[in-house]
């Protein structure tokens, strides 16, 4: 169940939300509409983008971001930003394929700073601005096998930290919010994936691999991000920017 704080209204703002059509994002794009924002939800998934914009009142934006030539498309008068939109890929770094590693850099960091950089000129004209990425435990610390997605993210730290600086001025904050393990199709797949790489059954994988680094051991919900994600567009987050919100259930104090 969604939960808000009675003083967060978003009335009369536009959210653009990545990823949009599932998980994190579907859950982020409930929270902001139910806030009173008009929400456009971008996704490759036409059939799911569809039915959760017609859901929400919102609009749908069906999009691949590796392609450069999409944003165009994109809104660009748009309050709150929300890039959240991922991909996977397990290898060994000598093993890695170099598309997969670009194409991963392509989704996860250029997509999101042409998005800010689309974004930002109404945002300051409007005074006002809410950009939220969504990073990773990955952008704050490392694991194996995952060059790819550890390299993107630690990237989006950094475009997030520039961004604040520059938006500050302008009354327009830029977060990271950097989770543990979602529940999310993309978390299930990593399960099937290590469970066949340890050898263990695929119930036993989150405890003992995804999560053994982790002192609360279950997994996020993606509700759970909305709300930190939703909290970050109240008025008490106005001095919250350049921030890296851990939510990780201890992951990476350990």
């Amino acid at each position: 169940m969604t939960r808000i704080p009675s003083t967060v209204d978003l009335s009369g703002r536009r959210a653009l939300i990545t990823g949009g059509a599932s998980g994190i994002g579907r859950a982020c794009a409930n929270w902001l509409a139910s806030a009173g924002a008009v929400v456009h939800i971008v996704d490759r998934d036409a059939p799911n983008t569809t039915a959760a914009a017609t859901e929400l009142g919102g609009h749908a934006h069906i999009a691949d971001l590796a392609d450069p030539d999409c944003f165009a498309d994109l809104p660009a008068e748009i309050d709150v930003l929300v890039n959240n939109a991922g991909l996977q890929h397990l290898a060994p770094v000598h093993e890695f394929p170099p598309d997969r590693f670009l194409l991963l850099q392509r989704v996860l960091v250029i997509a999101p700073f042409l998005l800010i950089q689309r974004c930002l000129p109404h945002m300051y004209a409007a005074g006002w601005g809410r950009i939220v990425n969504i990073s990773s435990v990955h952008g704050l610390r490392a694991s194996a096998y995952k060059a790819g997605y550890v390299t993107a993210k630690h990237g989006l730290e950094g475009l997030n930290k520039v961004t604040a600086l520059e938006a500050a001025p302008h009354g327009v904050t830029s977060n990271c919010v950097n989770p543990g393990y979602v529940r999310t199709a993309l978390v299930e797949g990593q399960i099937a994936e290590q469970a066949a790489s340890h050898g263990i059954p695929a119930e036993d994988v989150a405890e003992q691999v995804l999560l053994h680094r982790s002192a609360v051991k279950s997994l996020i919900e993606p509700e759970q991000v909305a709300d930190l994600v939703g909290w970050l567009c109240g008025p008490w987050a106005a001095h919250i920017t350049g921030a890296s919100l851990a939510m990780d259930g201890g992951w990476s104090a350990n």
